[in-house]
C-alpha cells in the first residue's frame, strides 16, 4: 500500500496537481491542510480521485467544514493519526500530537503547519511532516511524503516536488 502525503500548498495548484498526477497509482492521498481550495479544484477537475483523497483543515482554510483530525485504519494493524498541527502546537513540541496519536491507538503521525520536513521513528511512532509543497521554511525544496506499508513493515520518505 502506498500513501502520498502533502501539506501547505497555499494556493500552489500546480504543485498539488504534480504530486497527485505523478503518483496516480497511490492508494491514498492525504492533504494536511492549508490548501483545501487547491484540493477542491483538483477534485472538481479529476473526480476519479475523490474516493482516494482525505484531508483536514489547516489554520488558513477559512470556512472549512473539514475535520481537525482523522484516524485511518490500515492493513497489518497500522493506524494513521493526521492533523494540520496548529491545534497541537507542533511548532513548540510534538508531545501533544504524539499523545493524541497514542490516545487514538495510532502508530503513524502526520502533521503539517511548520513548513519544515520531519521524518523520524521515535517512541514507537512513525512521525512525518512532509514539509510544504509550495513554500518551505527550512531552505529545502518544496516537498511531499510517501508511506509504504506491507507485511514487512512501514517505510516513510520525503521527496522533492
Amino acid at each position: 500500500m502506498r500513501i502520498i502525503v502533502m501539506s501547505d500548498t497555499h494556493g500552489n495548484y500546480r504543485a498539488l496537481q504534480s504530486i497527485i498526477t505523478r503518483n496516480a497509482d497511490a492508494d491514498w492521498f492525504i492533504h494536511l491542510g492549508d490548501g483545501e481550495r487547491d484540493l477542491d479544484r483538483f477534485i472538481l477537475a479529476n473526480p476519479e480521485f475523490t474516493e482516494k483523497v482525505i484531508h483536514v483543515k489547516g489554520n488558513c482554510d477559512e470556512n472549512s467544514l473539514s475535520p481537525d483530525f482523522f484516524v485511518l485504519p490500515l492493513p497489518f494493524g497500522h493506524r494513521i493519526f493526521a492533523a494540520h498541527g496548529h491545534r497541537y502546537f507542533v511548532r513548540d513540541s510534538l508531545l501533544r500530537i504524539k499523545q493524541a496519536a497514542i490516545d487514538n491507538e495510532c502508530d503513524i503521525v502526520l502533521y503539517g503547519h511548520t513548513h519544515v520536513r520531519y521524518n523520524k521513528y521515535e517512541d514507537g511512532l512513525y512521525i512525518m511532516n512532509p514539509g510544504s509543497a509550495s513554500a518551505p521554511y527550512d531552505s529545502t525544496k518544496p516537498s511531499f511524503g510517501h508511506i509504504d506499508i506491507s507485511e514487512a513493515g512501514v517505510v516513510t520518505n520525503i521527496a522533492d516536488v
